[in-house]
């Protein structure tokens, strides 16, 4: 058993009872979001994909009795009353946009980019409050179970005041198929789960500095392969961001160094880890502090991971904010700052220049 030290990786289930209707059937919702439903007992009623077949071949999997022939037939369904959107950013919005108009649905689970453009987050954000829907957005890493602590240590002020942060990431991520036809790649797409957690961890930042190259292993045109970014926030915490994904020739005989690997550093202590995705294991953190430890290090323990575990506390966060009737712990206006915060990083590449977030207007 995980010895976890009075944290908690991962949040309690208080809801759980809403059917879910999932739209795509690659594999971010077959390997990870089902995972966690079935893990935590979510309900899910019907699945509809691009390919019906596509779709019957997951549902079969998972045991989901209803294959729709679209998603705006699933999406019509009156059964379902949480919609989980896994679909490419591009057609995201018209499917959010037609369960909006849906008595039936309850909630939405949208995907991370919300959207192509900030413009139309902001509309999005902006027609789910006119439409009284709560319209939440999938940025995982906020449960990964090393961030959840590392929130914790934070708010306990067993760091003391944080000073810097800093993820490092030196990883091949799995770049989808339909990622090909759009402008935009790392920063867009890999770095906003770094960016948002920085958010998550620190509030906004006050500025952003991205510089960026093209990634040698990547077939299709790109504009942002290589990225690093550096935010001050106004705290004085300083932080960077870096996106390695090309991280060294891949070949037989090579010995994978995969990994991401984070650090904060707070004048009363230091908390660092690994993020477990590129591998395939749970992540991790230690941490020493004047305050609490003694200047010692501790580490606490836990079995869940990010893939797929983390995807348990996303759907229970919408879940229970539509049971309750509060604010779901994922907003869609939240999400519409980290979308920002991406747009003020593209516009520090294509003027080259640091970006006051003041600049972008939301």
């Amino acid at each position: 058993m995980a010895d976890s030290k009075g944290f908690t990786p991962d949040p309690p289930i208080r809801s759980r009872g809403l059917k879910i209707g999932c739209v795509g059937a690659g594999m971010i919702m077959a390997e990870c979001h089902l995972a966690a439903y079935k893990e935590a007992g979510f309900p899910v009623a019907a699945i509809a994909s691009r390919t019906r077949d596509h779709a019957a071949a997951v549902a079969e999997r998972w045991g989901i009795a209803k294959v729709h022939d679209t998603p705006e037939a699933l999406i019509a369904d009156p059964e379902i009353e949480i919609l989980d959107l896994a679909y490419p950013p591009d057609q995201q919005p018209d499917l959010i946009r037609l369960a909006l108009k849906q008595p039936h649905i309850k909630g939405i689970l949208a995907q991370k980019p919300l959207s192509l453009t900030l413009d139309e987050a902001i509309a999005v954000r902006d027609e789910a409050k006119a439409a009284g829907k709560i319209l939440s957005v999938n940025q995982n890493m906020r449960y990964d179970q090393s961030m959840r602590v590392l929130k914790e240590l934070l708010e306990r002020g067993e760091l003391g005041e944080p000073v810097f942060a800093q993820i490092d990431m030196h990883a091949i991520p799995h770049w989808q198929g339909f990622l090909a036809d759009y402008d935009r790649l790392t920063l867009a797409n890999m770095s906003v789960h770094h960016l948002d957690v920085l958010r998550f961890l620190f509030g906004d930042p006050d500025e952003i500095t991205t510089t960026t190259r093209k990634d040698p292993r990547t077939t299709f045109d790109h504009s942002d392969g290589i990225t690093i970014s550096t935010m001050r926030f106004p705290s004085g915490v300083v932080a960077l961001s870096l996106e390695d994904v090309w991280s060294g020739p891949r070949a037989e005989g090579y010995e994978d160094d995969q990994h991401i690997r984070w650090r904060v550093d707070g004048t009363e202590g230091v908390a660092k880890g690994t993020i477990g995705w590129p591998t395939g294991e749970a992540s991790t953190l230690t941490y020493a502090s004047t305050k609490t430890t003694g200047g010692k290090w501790v580490t606490p323990t836990w079995d869940t991971m990010w893939f797929p575990q983390a995807f348990i506390g996303v759907m229970e966060q919408l879940q229970h904010a539509v049971t309750s009737g509060t604010a779901p712990a994922l907003s869609v206006a939240d999400n519409v700052r980290t979308v920002a915060l991406i747009e003020a990083g593209y516009r520090s590449i294509a003027e080259g220049r640091t970006v006051k977030l003041s600049e972008i207007q939301i």
